[in-house]
This record gives structure tokens, sequence and C-alpha cells, in this order.
């Protein structure tokens, strides 16, 4: 095997290898020099019983597509990951958390049994405890160029250098010149060993109820001679079967359309009444309902069920007759989604308390937001006039088809004939710009370090999920630090999807001609001089949204000039950008020093500081070309997370990954 070179003092070498190789294992990980390198790799794992597919999703920290199965009742799965080179210990890892689900036991015994040798963390005696997630790192290698990929596997007790030679199709001199070995017999149950491969490995994940078995074909029967007329026996058998086949066959094509149309005529995304809401001289509402022949909208919600056709049921199995409004400029448009989430214009009445000033909480690109009670619920209202119906379509289409942790959640929707409301699942600690600019005169604490770093990938897998992994592909185009939005526990989510643009499936072209929409400070030059939405637009203004968690400042900054009259007005990618070519390095950085958010405290590792200000500056180049995609962003945004975490365990011994702080993906 080949050691790990470290060029610290003595102590922290020791340190450090103790954090990586403290494990039952006998595995060390593959040493690395190219700290750019990044690769496609796979994990062999066996999982345990209770380990189902969305367990080793979220384990691995992976995608359905991103996990196949090994063909020959092996009971082994292989799993797709992102390697890189780690700058500080100079070895190949991908990142992942653990969430853990068992108080019975130490941190450091469940992870590692878990992943049953393929994780390392380090070694620690603290006690377990639910729902605290561990971020730890996983064994992958990037091939030197004779192979395509190498795969991680831990030796069980009846593998052979031979057997998986024969396994994977693979030479055995492969095996051993990629694993250092002089002597195929010497190797140790347990440990982990790489093995070359040029193709994907194993067949997609099998999904359940799925293609029902095809039915065993009926045996011909069989005649001897001895058997009177086999000519006219034989022939009699198979027409019988043919002829009821096609009878069945016919049968269930007239079931399957009369199916159809029953479903069709009962849809329910049409209503059959509408209200009208205006207000009297004293102030009541009162109601003028007739007749609504046009559909309503559907939105998905795991809350709700629908029931009967102007009926809508909660779970809890409460139902009320609703009495639906939609404005005429809606027209006939109809969302392709399930599980219509309808709510009157009464209940959000009372749910804002009227819209009252003190349920005001902010404003929208298009319209003003409400916090409200809701179905004892919390959520945000936002407000918009009916001349918004564009804005409002453009949220429903994107919010009702796409689910994801880091995106903000449509509950439903409410609509009269002046106004369309949208209904969201409520954020409770505000906007990041909240707590990046002014925190204390707006009654916000300041975000430590980790935080800030944490919420950056979160937001990063939020706009990784809409550019790369949804049917079709969308660009936001105002991404900025007031839509993103923090919850109880600082996790972040992207909100207001109002300008969010369609730009081609999987495979087309990602360009999309469009008006110039958004903030000023966060539109990209190319943008702005071609009118070009794509998802390095996107890339730019998060780059800007880094450098506002790097600074604390806003994204265009107004400086006095040598006239009051005449205040100066800058970029803060310009100014940031300046400070980072007199900074060359970590060790450097006085001129970006001055530009961190005081704030801080000057707790924050200044490496870290100075890794995630590159990658800003890489999401703001003027070439797109050569901006990253989000998936790159967020494997950096991984590794500095980590990195962090080590960092702030140092100061007080209590680190976020043990602490329970950092919950949920």
């Amino acid at each position: 095997m080949s050691s790990i070179k470290c060029d610290l003092v003595p102590l922290i070498c020791f340190l450090s290898l103790q954090i990586l190789f403290g494990n039952s294992y006998s595995t060390q990980p593959m040493s690395c020099t190219d700290t750019t390198r990044l690769c496609t790799s796979f994990l062999a794992f066996k999982p345990q019983k209770d380990q189902t597919l969305a367990v080793i999703q979220s384990m691995f920290d992976v995608l359905p597509q991103d996990v196949a199965v090994e063909g020959n009742d092996r009971g082994y799965i292989f799993i797709k990951k992102n390697c890189s080179c780690l700058s500080t210990t100079k070895v190949y890892a991908s990142n992942t958390t653990y969430t853990v689900k068992s108080s019975e036991g130490y941190v450091y015994d469940i992870v590692i049994d878990a992943y049953d040798g393929l994780a390392f963390l380090p070694n620690t005696t603290r006690l377990a405890k639910v729902g605290a997630v561990i971020s730890l790192r996983l064994f992958c290698g990037c091939s030197n160029g004779l192979w395509n990929y190498l795969m991680s596997y831990v030796m069980g007790e009846e593998d052979t250098v031979e057997s998986l030679s024969s396994r994977f199709g693979v030479s055995m001199d492969s095996i051993e010149s990629v694993n250092g070995l002089g002597n195929p017999d010497n190797v140790t149950v347990g440990a982990l060993y790489y093995i070359p491969l040029n193709s994907v490995p194993g067949d997609p994940y099998p999904v359940e109820n799925d293609i029902p078995p095809s039915p065993a074909p009926v045996p011909e029967p069989s005649f001897d001679g001895s058997s009177e007329n086999p000519p006219k026996q034989k022939a009699q058998v198979p027409y019988g079967w043919i002829i009821g086949g096609l009878g069945i066959g016919l049968a269930l094509i007239v079931f399957c359309i009369f199916i159809c149309v029953c479903l069709k005529s009962s849809s329910c995304c049409f209503s059959k009444a509408r209200g009208d809401h205006a207000k009297d001289p004293d102030g009541k509402v009162s109601h003028r309902f007739h007749t609504l022949r046009k559909p309503s909208f559907c939105c998905a919600s795991g809350r709700y069920t629908s029931g009967k056709s102007g009926e809508w049921k909660q779970t809890d199995g409460e139902s009320s007759s609703y009495q639906i409004t939609i404005p005429k400029a809606l027209g006939t448009e109809m969302l392709d989604v399930e599980k219509p989430v309808v709510f009157t214009y009464e209940e959000i009445i009372f749910a804002t308390d009227g819209f009252s000033d003190s349920s005001l909480i902010g404003h929208g690109t298009y319209g003003s937001v409400y916090y409200g009670h809701l179905h004892d619920q919390e959520v945000a209202v936002k407000r918009m006039t009916a001349t918004k119906t564009k804005e409002f379509m453009a949220e429903m289409k994107v919010l009702c088809k796409v689910h994801h942790t880091n995106l903000v959640e449509l509950l439903g929707y409410a609509a009269s004939d002046d106004e369309l409301f949208l209904i969201y699942e409520y954020a409770q600690k505000g906007s990041l710009k909240n707590h990046l600019h002014d925190p204390l005169n707006k009654g916000h604490s300041s975000l430590s370090w980790v935080m800030r770093v944490q919420i950056a990938l979160d937001a990063a897998r939020g706009l990784e999920y809409i550019h790369e992994h949804t049917k079709t592909h969308y660009v936001h185009r105002d991404i900025k630090t007031s839509n993103v939005l923090l919850d109880g526990s600082f996790r972040a989510k992207i909100s207001d999807f109002g300008l969010a643009k369609l730009v081609g499936k999987p495979g087309e072209g990602e360009a999309t001609a469009t008006k110039v929409v958004g903030t000023f400070g966060y539109l990209a030059p190319e943008y702005l001089s071609d009118c070009l939405a794509t998802a390095k637009s996107d890339v730019y203004a998060f780059g800007v949204v880094l450098f506002e968690i790097i600074s604390g400042k806003e994204a265009i900054i107004q400086t006095e000039g040598a006239l009051k009259k005449n205040p100066e007005r800058r970029s803060l990618a310009s100014i940031m950008l300046a400070a980072l070519r007199n900074s060359p390095d970590s060790m450097s950085m006085s001129s970006l020093k001055d530009h961190i958010d005081p704030n801080m405290m000057d707790l924050y590792p200044h490496d870290c500081v100075f890794k995630m200000a590159m990658v800003a500056k890489q999401c703001v180049d003027e070439d797109p070309i050569i901006r990253p995609d989000m998936k790159q962003v967020v494997i950096s945004l991984s590794q500095i997370l980590l990195t962090s975490i080590e960092w702030e365990a140092t100061l007080a011994g209590n680190s976020q990954v043990f602490s329970g702080l950092v919950q949920g993906r």
C-alpha cells in the first residue's frame, strides 16, 4: 500500500493519520498529488436488510440512478460517486453525511458498521444521539488512465484476487498493480481494495411494482404414435388459445378505454363552482356564486388528498366543501400534477388576520408576503394582483413538479377575481440577506463561519437539482440572498421562482433567449449583452452570493463620492476580485481580510475562507465556459464544510459533526 506524505509538523501529522486510519479496518485511502483532480468512481456495498433504496440514497447522498445492483444473487450494489483529491491530506475521498437512527452505542461504531468499511471519520468516544447528522468521507479512487474507473471493495472471507478477477472481468495483474500487491494471496479480510473497471458495473436497481413477470408459456401437448388422430389434436389446442387470448385482449382494451373515459370525466382538476368576492359598504365579504366551466390548477403536497369534485379532504379525515374562485385571467391552462390543494379566499383572510400589517413579513419580486396559520401549520402567503398571472403560473409550474429539501415547498394556492395567492412552507429564520447585512439592527444574530458554509452548500444543492436532476431543466434567473430562506435549523431553501425559465430537456441546448430580468449586481455579463438565460448565469449570481456570505456586504455597494449628490455605485464582485488579485494564497490574504465580515470576529479558518473566495471567483468569471457547473460547486463547498467543521472542533472540542447542530440533508 502506498503511504501518505505529511509536510506538517509531527504532531499534526500524527493526528491526521489517527483521523484517517483510526478504525478497525486495515484500510488506507489512495494517495494523490493533483488537488484539482475529479473523477467518477464506484463503491461496492452489501446493504443490510433494513437498508432500503431510500436509506442507501441518504447514506451515500446519491440519486436513484446512481445505484446499481449486481445480478448474481451476491447481494451487492454499486454506488456511483464523484471522487476528488483532498487538498489537506492528499488522498482521494468522497463526501457524505449519515443521520443517526439509534442512541445505543457510540457514533464511531455505528457509522463504521453501517458503511461496512467504506467510510472513515475521526475516532470518537461520543455517544450516539438520534437525529444527529455525521459528516464523513468515503474511500474512493481515480484511475491513472489505464482504466476508466476504480471501484472501492471491502474484501470478504470468500474473496480472493482470482475470484474478483473472474467476477468483474479484469486481470489479476490489474488488481495487483492498482493495489500494489506483490503476492495475490497476501490479502486481508475486511481491508479495502480497488478494482479497476472499464465499464459501469451492475444493472439498474429494481423498482417495486414494475412490469409484472410474463406468464409461463403453455406447454405444447405431447402425443405418441398410439394416440388417435394426433395431427387433429395438435392443431386444436393452439387455435383455441389464440382465439381465447384475442378475446381477452379485446375485452381488456375495451375496459381500459371505459376506465379512461370515466377518469377524464371526473378529473380532480375541475371545479364545479366559482365565487366572486366583493365587500359591502359595511365591510363584510359577500359572495356571488355562478357556474365555473374552466379548469382549476393542481399542485402536489403530501399533506392533502383530493376527495370528490369540489370537496377537499385533509389526511386527518376532516373535510369541507369549498367554493373555489378562479380569476378570468388564468384562462383554461392546467398543470400536469397530482393532488390539487386549493384554499378558499376566506381561509387565507383568516390565516393572515386580514392581511394585517403585523402579518407582513416581506416583499417578493411580484408581491407582498404574509405570515399565517393555515390548518395548524405555519405558512407564508404571497399576495399578488391578478395581472401577475405569468409569474403566478411560472411558480406553479416549477414548484408543483419539482420537490427538493433545498427548494421552498409550495403547499397550495387561492384566488379571487382580483388577486392571486401562493401558499408556501414558512421559513422561521427569514432570509439569508437579513442575517448578513446589518443583522443586529434587524433583530437577527450574525452567522458563524460553519453556518455560512452550510447555508451556501444547501443553496448550491438546490440550484444543482433544478439545473441537472429534474426531468426538464430550469434556470432560476433571480438568485440572490433575499431569495435564500432559512428554516428553524438554519438550513437553506431557494425561493421565488416567478422568473424561472425552462431551458430544455436533457441533451438539448441550454440557452434560452429572453428579456433581461433579475436584480442588478447578480446579472451575468453575457445575460446583459445577449439576453441568453443559461445555467451559467445562475452560477454567476451564486458567486455573488458567496462573496456576500464572506464579506457581509450587499451585491451593490454605494459609497459617497466627492459630492454627496453623486454617490459611487460599485458591484461587490468587482471589489472582491480586486482584493483577490492582491491575495495570492491563504497565507498572504491581507487585502482579502479587509473585506471579510467583521461580525465573524476573526473566528474563521483562513484557508477555508480563501477557498470559498476562489470558488466565488470562478463562478463570476466573465467567460461562462470557464465557470464551474453547480455540481462542481457542490463538491468544492462540501470539502470546505468538512474542513471547517474539523477546524471548529479544534476550538472547543464540540464540533457540529457530533453536536447534532448540522441537521437534515
